[in-house]
Order: C-alpha cells, then sequence, then structure tokens
C-alpha cells in the first residue's frame, strides 16, 4: 500500500475489530528515532525486519545488528505463505509483494560477513575504559596514555599498541606522574590484565586497520534503494560489553564525521540497536550523558535511531523522551517490575479514548502492537492497536551458501577483509627501546675499557703486569725504589725549611738591633 513520502506499517483495529484503517510513519519525521518494544517472541524482529525493507525502499540506507541469525532472511525473497497472504489481505495491503533487500553483512570476526575493525584511537578512552570496566583512576591513565600518544607522534591502532604504551608507562611512572599528573603502576598494571582479558574475549579481531567507513553503511543501488548493512551478532553477544560499545562507537562515529543537514525530506542513515539494554546496564553516569548527547544531536545529521529491547524501563527517561516513533508488542505483568514496565509503556503512549493502553498491551497478540507515531508539526499520533504488516522478505536465516554469495558479490567485497599492520606505538617504542639497550651496551663497554686504560696509567713499579726489577745492593732489603725516594724527598724538604728559618732569625735580628741604635 503505497502512500508518497509515508512507511506502511500496518493495519489499526476499528469498532468492529477489523484492521483495515492503515498505519503510517512519515519519512520526513524518520529522523526523529523511535523504540521497539515487547516480550521474547511478540514480533519485535519481524517488526524491525519490515521497518528496515521499507526504509531501504524509500532509499534510505539501513544499518542493524543480527542478534540470532534470522534477520538474515532480509537478504532473500519471502515466500508465499497462507499466514501471510492471509495477514495482507485482513489489513487490506493490496500492493504486497515479495522481494529481497540489498544487503551487505558484517562480522566483527570475519565469518559471516566482511571484517569491521576500529582503531583504538577512534575508539577513545571513555569507550575503551567502558569496555574495560576501568575504575575512575584507570580511566585516568588511558586518558594519560592518549596524550602521550599523540604528542608523542604514535599512532594507537591495536591491543599491541596500547600494551606497548602502558608497558612504557608503567616502566617510567615517576617522569611521567611529574609532568601529567599521578600514574600508579598498580593502576597500569590493571589496565594491562584488562586487556589480555579482552584479548582471550576475541577483541584484537575488532582492533586494528583498515577501519571501517562510515560511508560505507550510507550506500545506495543503482536503482535507488538503501542498503542494508546487517552485522553478523549472535557470536558477538558471548561478549555483551563489547557489542554494546562497538555500536556506541558506531553512532558516535557518525555524530562526530556527518555534516549538519537540519531536517530532511527523508533520514540519510536508519540505525537499529536491537538489545539496547547491554548499552545501559550497569553504565556510568558520563557514558549515559555521552549517549543522550548522541541521541539528541545526531536527528539533525540525518540519522535516525531506533532501540529494540524488551521493556521500556531498559532505557533511562533522558533517552527515552527523545523517541518519537514507538511500536509496542505485547509485555508480561505478573511480577510488580512487569507490571510497572507496562504501567511506563502505557504513560509515554498519546491516549486513545478507544480503548484502555494499560491493559491493551498486556492483551496483545503476536504480530500485533500499539502503534504512535509523529506527525503535523511533529506531534504524536493517537495510539492505535495495529496490525503489523507481513514483511516481504524472508522470515528466517539464509542458508550458508546464501550468505556466502552474497558477501562474495558485495560492493565491499575485498576492503576490509585483509590486515594491515603500518608503523604504530608498537614498533615505534619497541625501536626506541632496541635503541636505549644499545646506547647502554655501548655505555658500558666504553667504561670498562676506560677502566681498564686508567687501570694501566696508575699501576705502581712491582704491582703492574711486569714486576719492576729490584737493585741488587738493596734486593734483601725488601723496599722499593718508591721508598727510597719519598726518604730522599722528605730530607732535602727538612734542609730547606732549616735554611729559611736561620735566615729569617737573621733579618729580624737585623732590624730590631736598628731600632735600638
Amino acid at each position: 500500500m503505497t502512500n508518497e513520502g509515508k512507511l506502511f506499517l500496518g493495519g489499526s483495529r476499528n469498532p468492529d475489530d477489523s484492521f483495515n484503517k492503515p498505519e503510517y510513519l512519515d519519512l520526513k519525521f524518520g529522523n526523529r528515532h523511535g523504540l521497539i518494544t515487547g516480550a521474547t517472541g511478540t514480533g519485535k524482529t519481524v517488526t524491525l525486519q519490515i521497518l528496515a525493507e521499507s526504509f531501504s525502499n524509500a532509499g534510505v540506507p539501513v544499518f542493524c545488528s543480527d542478534i540470532k541469525g534470522d534477520l538474515s532472511g532480509i537478504a532473500a525473497a519471502g515466500e508465499e505463505k497462507d499466514f501471510l497472504l492471509k495477514r495482507a489481505e485482513q489489513i487490506r495491503f493490496s500492493d504486497y509483494d515479495f522481494a529481497a533487500s540489498p544487503t551487505i553483512f558484517l562480522d566483527l570476526y570475519g565469518e559471516k560477513g566482511h571484517r569491521v575493525r576500529s582503531t583504538i584511537a577512534e575508539m577513545g578512552p571513555l569507550l575503551l575504559a567502558r569496555l574495560m570496566d576501568a575504575t575512575d583512576a584507570q580511566e585516568g591513565v588511558l586518558n594519560i596514555a592518549f596524550k602521550i600518544a599523540d604528542e608523542g607522534g604514535m599512532a594507537l591502532l591495536d591491543l599491541k599498541d596500547l600494551q606497548a604504551l602502558l608497558n612504557y608507562m608503567g616502566e617510567h611512572a615517576g617522569e611521567i606522574s611529574t609532568r601529567y599528573g599521578f600514574v600508579s603502576k598498580a593502576s597500569v598494571g590493571s589496565l594491562q590484565r584488562a586487556l589480555l582479558v579482552l584479548e582471550q574475549q576475541g577483541a584484537e579481531h575488532f582492533f586494528g586497520e583498515p577501519a571501517l567507513d562510515i560511508r560505507d553503511l550510507m550506500r545506495t543501488t543503482q536503482d535507488g534503494r538503501g542498503i542494508v548493512t546487517v552485522l553478523a551478532a549472535d557470536k558477538l553477544m558471548n561478549n555483551p560489553r563489547l557489542y554494546a560499545t562497538f555500536l556506541l562507537w558506531l553512532l558516535s562515529e557518525l555524530f562526530e564525521e556527518l555534516p549538519e543537514v537540519g531536517d530532511p525530506d527523508k533520514p540519510r542513515l536508519v540505525f537499529f540497536f536491537d538489545e539496547a539494554h547491554l548499552l545501559f546496564d550497569e553504565a556510568p553516569k558520563v557514558l549515559i550523558e555521552r549517549v543522550e548527547q548522541v541521541v539528541r544531536l545526531i536527528r539533525s545529521k540525518g540519522v535516525g535511531v531506533y532501540f529494540v529491547t524488551q521493556n521500556p524501563l531498559d532505557v533511562p527517561e533522558t533517552v527515552l523522551a527523545q523517541l518519537g516513533n514507538r511500536v509496542q508488542h505485547a509485555l508480561r505483568a505478573y511480577t510488580p517490575r512487569e507490571q510497572k514496565a507496562v504501567k511506563t509503556a502505557a504513560e509515554t503512549f498519546r491516549t486513545n479514548p478507544a480503548f484502555d493502553t494499560q491493559e491493551a498491551i498486556t492483551g496483545l497478540g503476536t504480530g500485533e502492537a500499539l502503534v504512535s507515531t509523529l506527525e503535523g508539526k511533529g506531534a504524536p499520533s493517537m495510539v492505535e492497536r495495529t496490525l503489523i504488516r507481513p514483511p516481504s522478505s524472508r522470515i528466517g536465516p539464509l542458508t550458508d551458501a546464501e550468505r556466502r554469495e552474497i558477501i562474495d558479490r558485495s560492493p565491499i567485497a575485498g576492503q576490509y577483509d585483509r590486515d594491515v599492520d603500518r608503523e604504530s606505538a608498537y614498533e615505534i617504542l619497541m625501536a626506541r627501546a632496541e635503541k636505549a639497550a644499545q646506547a647502554q651496551a655501548a655505555q658500558r663497554e666504553a667504561e670498562e675499557q676506560e677502566s681498564e686504560s686508567a687501570a694501566g696509567r696508575w699501576t705502581l713499579p712491582g704491582f703492574g703486569d711486569e714486576p719492576a726489577e729490584k737493585p741488587a745492593a738493596r734486593r734483601g732489603s725488601g723496599r722499593s725504589g718508591y721508598q727510597r725516594e719519598t726518604v730522599v724527598e722528605a730530607a732535602m724538604k727538612s734542609a730547606a725549611r732549616s735554611v729559611a728559618n736561620s735566615l729569617g732569625r737573621a733579618i729580624v735580628r737585623g732590624i730590631l738591633g736598628s731600632l735600638r741604635r
């Protein structure tokens, strides 16, 4: 069902229980962000899928993560199935057909998509501290490390660069503390252990070059469709903090690199953040403030961010207030926390007098949701109970062969698949250490030669390499020539003193005698 400048989401419920009133998301408000919530199995992933393919068909590039592997089906055309055709008929979706979306697959491990990397420098000390679960003191050490690297012209690209720099800081903690502030060896040691844990968890696959160019997330096809970039995250989810930090890094890069465009007719990119609660779990205040800042300001760069999570309470209120387009699937209300979540979700919608929003949330069926989008001058629409439209792409995962075929003919094939290891902090510090070791070895050798030369100059007769020959007349006396010279000199000095004293006394007597006269 087409409507110029709008995305068809589904049909809302009428008083007669039919679902033939179309619900749309206005493209010009697509960069005002959104929220998709609901319990497991209620249809969140399919909603994400239909939004992604709808934005793609409208010429908007999309980035999303595939947590379980079934979102990969967006790259294949769907198949005619009775329940899909029935849903399309139920909501009067007359334009329903089956088609694949143009797709690029990424994978931090390079197994189910093109390798994707960032450098240590691009990640920055704040996100690294979050990734390493660093204390305030350790985060301070990381900031000093980045300062030293910047002033020393040392690129921080991968884990071994940061490890080498931290090792250098530990060895020179005293002089670094004098210049930059206190650096304790204990903090440095803790960071080195944290880096070791990250390495064991596979983070070394993420840090390095070539780093991901964010412009590759904003590609379109020749026929004007936006390319959907899917991050394979099923293995990455074994390290939830790395997953959340990586997606936040992507958002930060988009925020810093893209120019201001105001409010365009349609977004330049739509970013889906699945399992969004991982971003905020135990996050320090400074990180939440950073997320809030990015979400608030990135819309002026033409980027829409859609958080996908089970519970609206997973998202801080300061961030929740920025999310204008909302799709709420069913929630359970058995525990006090679940009841609070239902109440919170209901209160975020503009009330519809036709039904009780809080009661409706607990009674929604699979594929059914409460929908409210921005309309008019940016005000939220009245919440509607909606049957979400069926996807045009496949529901379910691709086969390995299908995925490999798409990867091989990808527009970025070969661009990120080979590691690049140029000169960086590790090589520079190793060269300095080797040069210093060579200088120390040369200095020790020179000191040894000087010591040997000095010993030769100051060797006394009878104690050198060649024993001095003793005079025949005094051979049995046991005294050396050096001792005899000393006695002679002493006698001469004594005689000189006696002559001087006698002369002095004579002069004094002469002077005194003249005075008497």
